[in-house]
């Protein structure tokens, strides 16, 4: 849930987001029969920015929620908007090559960039804040992050980058578990759902058609695709499946490639200015490095939200408060009584080898798809609903190099996909341990 991520059981538990939207309007469900150049599954942030995209560039578009604008990973993430597509991007060399390689870490530059943009571009208020620091706990991350540094210089980053010490770490976090950090002026953190939102307002002024609870129950693939739902039949060109981690059984080759994995966050009530300012003096958005990540950042009106514990079993812990809480008292042991106001989770979409997936399906060519954010969903759905969006077009090299990185399916299905990857993440959390 880093920039992105959210879950099954607890989708009823109301998030702080939800609580403070500053957009209450109700988008119709779809009845009866409609026409499109593109039809669009899934109203989180890469439906909403291949709408946006496409309707720019005058296609007629229709776009199928099956709750409400935002309701998954995009609404109820941390709302950390930082630098980056994918882990380790080296590894897809084999694919892409070098400079295809140095391609996918510009783009991670740009997806931050494309968050700017639109935030100005349509005056979408969502307390976009600049600043952002990675933690260690270990001096291999410190080593990490001075590898980072040379990188992006490498990239032409133009943001300004800080390596904080271990004595200076107090002006960015006020607490002693961290031994350093690296500041990033080009990252920072903002209020999810209300981006969705604004993004949902924007595509509609672009003539986008939203329909709220509207979940498709079937998909005819063809040379055009009839998607359907319970009171209504949408009939396309081009279809975009953006469901993420709440695909399920709609398009199986895809929801193969998936994992959902549950991610939660509490938030705190508001606290008084001296404490904020004693927690995060900068106002920063800020995450440790390890497998089981801590992130957290204060809110508009001053709480502490605090997430983390990516849970790969498939079960939401039955009291996220209690599962939370003596993580973020290992942190700020001072806030111990503090009430804890909000608690919520959801799921992330996990994919085997942590690139977003992005591509079409082989045997339906006019069907694209995006998805498997692993965590840092917020900058990267908005580079695929411009890589999606221009592959509509016609041409995207960035469509194609994303498309040329073959992507594992989890194997014994869903009963079996949740043990595997939790018994192979443990196995990182005990490298973390040393």
């Amino acid at each position: 849930m880093q920039t992105g991520r959210h879950n099954g059981h607890q989708e009823h538990v109301a998030s702080y987001y939800a609580a403070t939207r500053n957009d209450h309007r109700q988008w119709p469900e779809l009845s009866g029969e409609l026409d499109a150049d593109v039809c669009i599954i899934g109203g989180g942030f890469t439906g909403l920015n291949t709408a946006i995209n496409l309707a720019d560039a005058g296609y007629k578009v229709v776009l199928l929620e099956a709750n409400r604008i935002g309701w998954g990973a995009s609404g109820r993430n941390g709302g950390q908007l930082i630098r980056g597509i994918g882990h380790d991007t080296s590894q897809f060399a084999r694919w892409i090559g070098e400079a295809g390689v140095r391609e996918l870490d510009l783009m991670g530059i740009e997806a931050v960039q494309l968050v700017r943009e639109r935030v100005e571009r349509f005056n979408i208020e969502c307390d976009l804040t600049w600043g952002y620091c990675d933690l260690a706990t270990k001096a291999r991350h410190l080593k990490g992050f001075e590898e980072d540094a040379e990188h992006l210089a490498s990239l032409g980053y133009r943001h300004a980058l800080k390596m904080v010490a271990r004595e200076e770490m107090h002006t960015v976090v006020g607490s002693d578990r961290y031994i350093g950090g690296m500041i990033d002026m080009g990252s920072g953190h903002l209020h999810p759902l209300n981006l969705a939102l604004g993004e949902a307002r924007a595509a509609a002024s672009l003539g986008v058609s939203l329909f709220e609870h509207s979940r498709v129950t079937h998909i005819d693939y063809g040379e055009r695709v009839e998607v359907t739902t319970a009171h209504g039949r949408v009939s396309a060109d081009y279809l975009v499946i953006g469901c993420n981690a709440y695909l399920g059984d709609l398009q199986p080759d895809l929801g193969g490639k998936v994992l959902p994995a549950g991610s939660y966050i509490l938030a705190t009530q508001v606290l008084e200015k001296r404490l904020r300012q004693r927690l995060l003096p900068q106002n920063m958005a800020v995450c440790d490095q390890n497998v089981a990540l801590d992130y957290y950042r204060l809110s508009a009106d001053g709480r502490l939200l605090f997430g983390g514990a990516c849970n790969y079993s498939g079960r939401d812990p039955r009291d996220i408060k209690a599962f939370m809480l003596p993580k973020l008292l290992r942190v700020f042991p001072e806030l111990a009584g503090t009430a804890i106001e909000f608690q919520w989770g959801g799921m992330i979409g996990i994919g085997a080898n942590r690139l977003p997936q992005i591509g079409r399906l082989e045997q339906h060519p006019n069907v694209f798809y995006a998805q498997a954010y692993s965590g840092h969903g917020l900058n990267a759905t908005h580079m695929a609903g411009k890589l999606v969006a221009e592959a509509i077009k016609g041409e995207s090299r960035g469509f194609d190099l994303f498309s040329r990185v073959p992507h594992m399916t989890f194997p014994g299905g869903p009963a079996l996909r949740s043990p595997l990857l939790a018994l192979g993440m443990l196995w990182y959390r005990l490298k973390d341990l040393l």
